[in-house]
């Protein structure tokens, strides 16, 4: 299974109202949680399965509460002490959200072996071919997480990150579904916390209506500031499912964006889009 199945499981899956249960209202009524993906049965081939049998020990950390949901386990705190126990030093620490078939994050840490990374991923085959692609490797500074991104960072201890890469979310297209973009204004406040002094949130899209989502979330913030160089011009309304190419004739901005992060390599999924034409979009938010 290449990334593109595996970012392709999501986007086929926009329209499906993917909700979780979880905690209760006053009422009695279950509280459903606004989620950044659809969980589907991932079954894996041989190959994938072998290396979750081989790997996993090694790099799964053991921290989901189980059963059909990606929550946290109650309890646990994303802290130091916990990075320190699990890699065994006390080096800087990356975190990749959604990290499809790992190529990026298992590249950057055969690269930096003098950092520590996480790779989180909620898709059973794209946390096997992470877990295989290190295990070839033997790699010793990478662990891999299968939770929802927004619980972890909401349990993260303030300044345990180094860095947090966000690279080719789903895009959830249609207009009812915007709200359920990774990017949004509360994991923003908790990613913030999480950073050390200097740590920044790398993003990147090749879709030009989620780029306009990012600037609309993150420039407002007064706690993050846009380290971006480079001025492009983007359509200042969002564009529904299907109607991309009326996004030419609409008012546009500047707005400002970074050049392509040296540290990401090209994957098939990146490479797809700009075979199709697509302009990568790249965004460098420090904390403030």
């Amino acid at each position: 299974m290449t990334q593109d199945d595996v970012q392709q499981t999501a986007v086929n899956a926009s329209a499906d109202e993917p909700v979780e249960a979880a905690e209760r209202t006053p009422e009695g009524h279950p509280l459903h949680k606004v989620l950044s993906f659809v969980r589907r049965s991932g079954r894996l081939d041989a190959r994938l399965q072998r290396a979750w049998d081989n790997y996993a020990d090694k790099y799964l950390l053991d921290i989901s509460a189980g059963g059909n949901t990606l929550d946290v386990r109650e309890g646990f705190v994303f802290d130091r002490a916990f990075i320190e126990r699990t890699w065994g030093n006390d080096n800087p620490l990356i975190v990749e959200i959604g990290t499809g078939q790992g190529e990026n994050v298992v590249a950057a840490a055969a690269s930096h072996p003098e950092r520590n990374f996480l790779a989180l991923e909620v898709y059973d085959p794209g946390v096997a071919h992470t877990l295989l692609l290190a295990g070839k490797q033997g790699l010793d500074n990478i662990r891999v997480a299968q939770v929802n991104a927004p619980e972890l960072f909401k349990v993260a201890a303030p300044g345990v990150v180094e860095e947090v890469w966000t690279f080719f979310p789903d895009p959830w297209p249609k207009k009812k579904h915007h709200k359920r973009r990774i990017v949004q204004e509360a994991l923003a406040a908790d990613i913030h916390r999480a950073l050390a002094d200097g740590g920044v949130w790398r993003i990147a899209t090749d879709i030009e209506d989620y780029a306009l989502h990012v600037h609309e979330v993150m420039d407002a913030l007064p706690d993050w500031r846009n380290a971006g160089g480079i001025t492009v011009s983007l359509p200042t309304e969002h564009v529904g499912k299907g109607n991309a190419d009326l996004a030419e004739s609409m008012p546009h901005a500047d707005f400002q964006e970074s050049e392509r992060f040296a540290g990401r390599v090209l994957t098939n999924f990146e490479n797809k889009g700009l075979t199709a034409g697509r302009v990568i979009h790249d965004f460098t938010y420090a904390k403030a």
